[in-house]
């Protein structure tokens, strides 16, 4: 220690404890081989790359959105076919009516008796042409009850199993074998 540097309590001199307080605030600053600098072009590099996967992925999962979607709207068209099927079967009963309500925007309720129930369905807009041969009434589709504690599917099995003894026991009386 200096004659002219005031002693300090941990007997180093000022000056040194000041560079010392300046690399702990300050980082140090070193060369391109190596310090925050070096790092940067690294950290951009695995950013990139996280970006370029992530994209990918966003587009594999996109595609996989889209299929599902064209899917989709394939079996609802198919359960549209199949609907009008059902009430060209029904004549005597079927019939479409409006839904009313400002989120029934164009649907109507293709309502129908089959083995002594009451079933319906909720008919898209863009389904409508298939159910030409279905008879329009502008009432309210409230006035064809349809319990909503019924299982129409549990129904449509029951008739199912009716119409399928019905059919093995006419060809028993025939004759055939089933």
């Amino acid at each position: 220690m200096s004659a002219m540097e005031p002693p300090t309590d941990t007997g180093a001199p000022a000056h040194a404890r000041q560079g010392l307080l300046r690399r702990l605030v300050r980082p140090r600053r070193s060369g391109p081989a190596g310090g925050r600098r070096a790092a940067e072009p690294v950290d951009r590099l695995r950013l990139e790359h996280e970006l370029a996967v992530s994209r990918l992925r966003l587009a594999r999962w996109q595609q996989h959105a889209d299929a599902y979607e064209r899917r989709l709207g394939d079996a609802e068209r198919e359960r549209a076919h199949l609907l009008s099927w059902l009430a060209a079967l029904h004549p005597a009963s079927a019939v479409l009516t409006p839904l009313t309500g400002p989120e029934h925007e164009g649907t109507h309720r293709l309502c129908l008796i089959a083995g002594g129930w009451h079933l319906s369905w909720h008919i898209p807009a863009a389904d409508l042409a298939l159910f030409a041969h279905v008879p329009f009434r502008t009432e309210s589709a409230d006035a064809h009850p349809v319990p909503d504690a019924v299982d129409q599917g549990a129904l449509i099995r029951r008739h199912v199993r009716l119409l399928t003894m019905e059919g093995a026991v006419q060809a028993g009386l025939a004759g055939q074998t089933p």
